[in-house]
């Protein structure tokens, strides 16, 4: 069940987190924070987009023991879908088949998405409650992705409790594969037309003398 909190990021800062923070000297802040904006409890159009670009996503849950375990999702964009303003579901694709993930859920809803983009520098906290959707084909149809080679087995729908957006230091700048075959494309392309035009430049200027 969803706990109410006071504040949104009360659900990552319990009382011993913030007594931990006033002795570092960081609670005055994030007590700054808390007052102010804080952290977001719906998906804003800009964290809808950023979610919907995503081709890579960690999936953290834990038993009811309180075991963390932590999954890597991915696929095309457009994988991760933003279905209204507190729910996010995509298809799970059939894996391995050791279904950690379906049987902490089914222990301990509490979950959290860890999303990161690392040509931009951005990350994105997401935390809250998860359930695996079984045996509902017209749902987990309309998550796949168009002509995506891997099958949907089932639909995971995570309805947010909280977001945060981190700062981009220590993050190291990547670029995806796709990404960097489209930049040598590119240059490769306008070489070629500088070729192009160095060549049509000689033979004007042999013409000319």
């Amino acid at each position: 069940m969803t706990q109410t909190l006071r504040y949104a990021s009360d659900v990552a800062f319990t009382s011993t987190i913030k007594e931990i923070q006033t002795r570092k000297g960081s609670r005055h802040a994030y007590a700054r924070m808390e007052s102010g904006d804080g952290w977001g409890t719906t998906i804003t159009p800009d964290l809808a987009a950023f979610i919907g670009e995503q081709t890579s996503v960690f999936l953290g849950t834990a038993n009811a023991e309180g075991q963390p375990y932590i999954q890597h999702r991915g696929g095309p964009p457009g994988f991760l879908h933003v279905i209204d303003d507190k729910t996010i579901a995509f298809a799970d694709f059939r894996g391995n088949r050791q279904f950690i993930t379906q049987g902490n859920l089914a222990e301990n809803p509490k979950a959290h998405l860890f999303l990161i983009d690392y040509a931009q520098r951005r990350r994105v906290k997401v935390w809250g409650e998860a359930r695996v959707i079984e045996n509902d084909a017209g749902l987990l149809a309309k998550l796949m992705p168009p002509d995506y080679q891997s099958r949907g087995e089932q639909v995971i729908l995570l309805k947010v409790q909280a977001w945060d957006a981190n700062c981009p230091q220590h993050i190291p700048q990547r670029l995806e594969a796709a990404d960097v075959a489209r930049l040598l494309e590119q240059r490769d392309r306008r070489i070629a037309e500088l070729e192009t035009e160095l060549a049509a430049l000689k033979g004007r200027q042999s013409r000319e003398h």
